[in-house]
């Protein structure tokens, strides 16, 4: 297994969001189904949203929603996970771990994956 972490342009990416007043995440158009898994060579980036919401830019400007099931301490905060796989796929049956800045990266919560929900990508800037 290898250990694959939330990147920009495939370097690593530790940034605090800051402690503020929690915004809920922005309105998505859904354009699908939910899918249980979607294929780690076709991820971007990812957007942590807030503690439960995770997006995830894919190539050809897909997007998908992961809605966590339970909320995720300090993942917003953190603004950085790693997971595990084994298979190519990252799925709704998969754990992240929040990868806590300071001094170091350390291991932080370790919190479940929902559904990927298609939504509609932002407008171009």
């Amino acid at each position: 297994m290898r250990m694959l972490v939330r990147t920009l342009a495939m370097g690593l990416v530790v940034v605090g969001t800051g402690a503020g007043a929690k915004v809920p995440p922005p309105p998505a158009v859904v354009t699908g189904p939910p899918v249980s898994c979607v294929l780690i060579q076709n991820i971007r980036n990812t957007n942590v949203v807030d503690d439960k919401t995770i997006d995830f830019m894919m190539n050809g400007r897909q997007v998908y929603r992961n809605n966590l099931p339970n909320s995720c301490p300090q993942l917003a905060f953190n603004n950085a996970f790693g997971y595990q796989t084994s298979n190519g796929q990252l799925c709704s049956v998969d754990i992240i771990t929040v990868l806590v800045q300071g001094g170091g990266i350390a291991r932080g919560a370790s919190c479940g994956l929902g559904k990927f929900t298609p939504i509609a990508p932002p407008p171009r800037k």
